[in-house]
């Protein structure tokens, strides 16, 4: 029993920096409750963190894990790996089954059990590394098959394979992943010919790397093949190794101990004493190295991956670039025209070949992100007690509209064989300081309003017709701008606002316009009885006399005496008739109404009780007259039941009408504004060429000044809800149009009015039938 526990005692040995100690399994195959006490006591965790064993312990020392980092630093990625084993001897170790047996002695080596001794009741961890874990590691074996293993393994980089193939490069044997696993499926069958094949392919390639391995007897028809020489432990879901740390068969006063040494001899290297605190652990280092909390060659490595992911998506992305899809898209988009970002992106939803092509692009490239975003959290906490910090280089994401952008980029940005970046809204190229401009002809853009309806053929960068509203201008599309309508209707005087206001204030005869009153009711200057509704009117008869004028109305003033102690208090209604008709086409004055103008009444400095009332419009509130009607009435001002206010009654509610509450006279009556000129001939012609035009542009132009004229004749309506239709009066009763050419007239300006840019349904409200 002594020479099997020895024998089992030197397998551990042997094999333990290839299969025995394995980075994050130290702890895990502990699986006895005072192991895990011992570990709480000491304030371990079941599992270590990845920094601290990221390069440290014996499985990183194994010739298979060495390979397999050296070749993945070289660019093969990807490992293929066909394998057999020959397993027929089960090794069982009898140290447990002793232990716990009725306490008989361990049947342990004597070396084993002199180093023990040695070690006395409190050895350092530097005594127990030296003197039991580099000799004998730090588990033993449980269990597990003796045998033989023979396997094939294939390193590949697919970047160089996949170049290789889509390149068609003349010197390539044209092989593929399917050639490789193929080779690989028929290894066991003829090894000579598959050896020599893959051979062959290794020299003609750079892509792969072949590596074969035989260990052990490598057949079960021989039983005597299987001896404990020979044969080597094998590993598989099979076969499986069971190990178990060394501490469960020491002296107790040594096991918590030898669980410090043996973590400080994986997770530090035996560089430091490992130390877990707060949720956190890390090695105390020694003072011959004070840098060994920092896994510099992980760290190395790491940043060496970054820098083969950012290559990886540069060639991605470039390689799309270069792709037929691609190229194909760019070349079909048109060029007569500006594009924008959303045209180019309609364009390519449209092309299936591209979206694809993109797809894929986008999957590679997120693969290499994700991938690039997993290293660098790694290499975050990997280098958090380096001194100094990690070179860190990760490609940016490049978003569809990054690709929207370079597409017009290359489209207008290309010129003298460089790419600059295209700035979409001020439509210009941001090109290299170092290099010539980039910038190539950019096409005018074609759109509604401003833009063009199309480019001109010989010059790319101007337009060759505009969109209605808009007129060509030097090879630019301006906002149509009606020609001068002063010659046909007047509007504006050459007053200034103050000097208009001076001179009504003062009524100055300048501005004041000669009327003819009319009234069947009363006379100017005459004394009568108001307590009954008077009828007054103010009348410019230029329809019938002065046909080529039109009045403009700004104020009314009236002077108005009434008897001593009279408690009659005049109201008058005005109602305004624009351009003459009937007095039903006349509309009122909404006074003291919607911020309108209020009457002004100033007492003169006579004996007699006389007032001037002014109605003061100015250019604000300023229209058009004809005639202007007053509808006189009173009412009785007197003092409330309560005599704290005043009550206005009608005369008739008051008294028997027989009674006399006074008289009343107006002295005068005056209108002021201005004349203008007014072509009635001229507009009609302008009409006629509605129905007989010379030229488009003639009829377009012979529009434009209708609606000009129609919309300022219009806005010089009262406040209200909608303007009055003062344009229809116009026609109707200056023109003297019928209804029906009346009708006729608005309906095709409010048709041209609509195709305009940036209109609005233009309503009214009639007043002239």
């Amino acid at each position: 029993m002594l020479n099997e526990s020895r024998l089992k005692v030197q397998l551990d040995m042997a094999y333990k920096t290839s299969v025995i100690c394995w980075k994050p399994f130290i702890f895990q195959n502990q699986d006895t409750p005072e192991s895990f006490e011992r570990m709480k006591r000491l304030g371990l965790k079941h599992e270590l963190p990845v920094w601290l064993l990221s390069d440290k312990g014996p499985y990183h020392r194994s010739q298979e894990f060495t390979e397999f980092v050296e070749r993945y630093q070289q660019g093969f990625t990807t490992k293929y790996k066909i394998y057999r084993e020959f397993g027929r001897w089960k090794v069982n170790s009898l140290v447990l089954e002793r232990r716990d047996n009725n306490g008989f002695p361990l049947p342990l080596d004597p070396e084993f059990m002199q180093s023990i001794r040695l070690l006395g009741r409190r050895p350092s961890i530097e005594m127990i590394t030296d003197n039991i874990i580099r000799k004998y590691g730090t588990h033993f074996l449980l269990s597990s098959t003796l045998g033989g293993e023979e396997s094939l393994t294939i390193f590949v980089d697919k970047r160089k394979l996949s170049r290789r193939v889509d390149g068609g490069d003349s010197n390539s044997t044209g092989f593929t992943l399917e050639t490789l696993h193929q080779l690989a499926a028929s290894y066991f069958i003829d090894r000579e010919s598959t050896l020599r094949k893959l051979h062959h392919l290794q020299i003609a390639s750079t892509a792969i790397k072949v590596t074969e391995t035989r260990t052990g007897p490598l057949g079960c028809s021989n039983y005597d093949n299987l001896d404990s020489v020979s044969s080597v432990l094998v590993q598989s879901p099979e076969n499986k190794i069971y190990l178990q740390g060394l501490q469960v068969i020491l002296p107790d006063y040594l096991k918590s101990r030898f669980v410090e040494a043996a973590l400080s001899y994986i997770g530090c290297n035996s560089e430091g004493e490992f130390v877990c605190r707060d949720n956190d652990c890390w090695c105390e280092c020694s003072a011959k190295f004070p840098r060994c909390n920092c896994p510099e060659v992980d760290v190395r490595a790491m940043e060496d991956n970054l820098v083969t992911i950012r290559e990886a998506w540069i060639q991605a992305n470039q390689e799309f670039e270069d792709s037929e899809e691609f190229q194909l898209f760019v070349r079909r988009l048109p060029t007569f025209y500006a594009l924008n970002s959303s045209a180019i992106q309609y364009f390519w939803k449209m092309d299936p070949g591209v979206h694809q092509r993109y797809r894929q692009l986008e999957i590679s490239t997120g693969l290499l992100l994700s991938k690039a975003h997993r290293i660098v959290n790694k290499l975050f906490t990997l280098s958090k007690r380096c001194h100094t910090q990690p070179k860190i280089i990760v490609p940016r994401e490049r978003s569809f509209r990054y690709w929207l952008n370079y597409i017009l980029s290359i489209m207008y940005c290309s010129e003298n064989n460089h790419i600059g970046t295209y700035m979409e809204e001020m439509r210009s190229c941001s090109c290299p300081y170092e290099h010539p401009t980039c910038q190539g002809v950019i096409p005018c853009t074609v759109g509604e309003g401003l833009y063009c309806a199309s480019c001109s053929h010989d010059n790319r960068t101007r337009c060759a017709s505009c969109n209605p509203g808009y007129m060509l201008s030097q090879g630019m599309c301006r906002h149509e701008v009606p020609d001068s309508t002063d010659h046909y209707i007047g509007f504006e005087t050459d007053l200034q606002d103050l000097e208009m206001k001076y001179l009504l204030q003062k009524r100055d005869s300048r501005i004041s316009v000669h009327a003819i009153f009319i009234s069947n009711d009363m006379r100017l200057n005459n004394w009568f009885d108001p307590s009954w509704r008077k009828r007054m009117l103010l009348t410019l008869k230029s329809n019938k006399y002065k046909s080529n004028h039109v009045h403009m109305l700004l104020g009314i003033s009236l002077q108005i005496c009434l008897t001593k102690n009279s408690t009659l208090e005049p109201l008058l209604s005005v109602y305004i008739n624009p351009f003459g008709g009937s007095h039903s086409e006349s509309w009122i004055m909404p006074i003291d109404q919607n911020s309108y103008p209020d009457w002004e009444r100033t007492k003169l400095d006579i004996p007699l009780d006389c007032y001037n009332w002014t109605l003061t419009l100015g250019n604000k509130w300023k229209t058009f007259f004809e005639t202007v009607h007053f509808y006189l009435r009173s009412r009785i001002k007197t003092t409330s039941a309560h005599g704290n206010s005043t009550v206005y009654l009608e005369p008739l509610e008051l008294m028997d009408p027989s009674q006399n509450l006074g008289y009343m006279k107006i002295n005068s009556m005056q209108v002021f504004g201005y004349s203008m000129h007014f072509d009635p001939e001229a507009i009609q012609d302008l009409i006629l060429q509605l129905d007989y035009p010379y030229t488009q542009g003639s009829q377009d132009s012979a529009l434009l000044q209708l609606v000009e004229i129609r919309d300022r004749v219009n806005r010089l309506s009262p406040p209200g809800p909608q303007p009055l239709d003062l344009f229809s009066c116009l026609l109707r009763h200056r023109l003297k149009l019928s209804t029906t050419e009346v009708v006729r007239i608005l309906a095709a300006l409010q048709v041209f009015s609509a195709k305009q840019p940036n209109s609005l349904e233009y309503e009214t409200t009639k007043l002239c039938s």
